[in-house]
């Protein structure tokens, strides 16, 4: 296996393209400068997890599978049992306690990390009408949606930076990992997130990873996008109070 060495992988890329063939491209455009991919359900039936494979053994990248399960106890614990099995680093299940004990179940003993979702960032409140979610603010669903999951065997969550601090300010919080869509680069478009922060903002605001798509691969140069995100993640206003 080649190891990537000397990329910071609290940048995790998107690969929301058609196929594994434009996958494994733009992954070598990037070369080193990225070593965490996220591949969602999108991807799967463009060869997903074949890409994730290749990546993960013939590149050393990290991989991120982002599906998102929900579905009753005994078919989310058998999905769960069945990727462990390619050497994921990161899976999303959605935060409902009962998915959320199913997926820890069916990770077992394995390193793959268990991420509930809380609320997509691509919602706002007027959505959660819509959909029939109970009342109140959306900052305060979330944290109550991420305490539930963490304290059911979530190994960490997923939340909007708007929320990462109130996330990372829970007792239940404490050693488990936050992971941040909707992160635009300074000066990019929003696209169709609704809650978004620049990656200094997300980092400082307590998350692990920051997960950034288009703003990476409709670039006309992918790896010097990527660069300058990693430069934002790095500069001073990056960094966190009272660290």
């Amino acid at each position: 296996m080649l190891e990537t060495k000397g990329s910071d992988d609290r940048l995790i890329v998107a690969i929301d393209l058609p196929d594994a063939y434009s996958g494994l491209k733009l992954a070598e455009q990037l070369g080193d400068a990225v070593s965490f991919y996220k591949i969602g359900l999108g991807m799967l039936t463009g060869g997903g997890l074949a890409l994730a494979n290749e990546l993960k053994g013939d590149l050393g990248k990290r991989i991120f599978l982002d599906m998102k399960l929900f579905d009753i106890g005994a078919t989310v614990a058998a999905a769960v049992r069945g990727l462990a099995q390619f050497d994921l680093d990161f899976l999303t299940v959605h935060g409902d306690p009962n998915v959320v004990r199913a997926a820890r179940d069916g990770a077992g003993g394995s390193d793959m990390k268990i991420l509930a979702v809380t609320i997509l960032t691509s919602l706002d409140r007027a959505d959660l009408d819509l959909a029939l979610y109970k009342p109140g603010s959306l900052t305060d669903l979330v944290q109550e949606r991420a305490a539930l999951a963490l304290t059911n065997g979530a190994d960490g969550i997923i939340c909007s930076p708007h929320e990462a601090a109130l996330v990372r300010a829970l007792p239940e919080a404490e050693g488990k990992l936050i992971v941040t869509p909707g992160v635009r680069p300074v000066g990019s478009d929003a696209g169709d997130q609704k809650r978004i922060m620049t990656p200094a903002q997300a980092i400082a605001a307590g998350a692990d990873h920051v997960v950034v798509g288009r703003p990476v691969w409709q670039a006309s140069d992918p790896k010097a996008a990527a660069m300058d995100i990693l430069a934002e993640m790095n500069a001073p206003q990056a960094q966190r109070p009272n660290t």
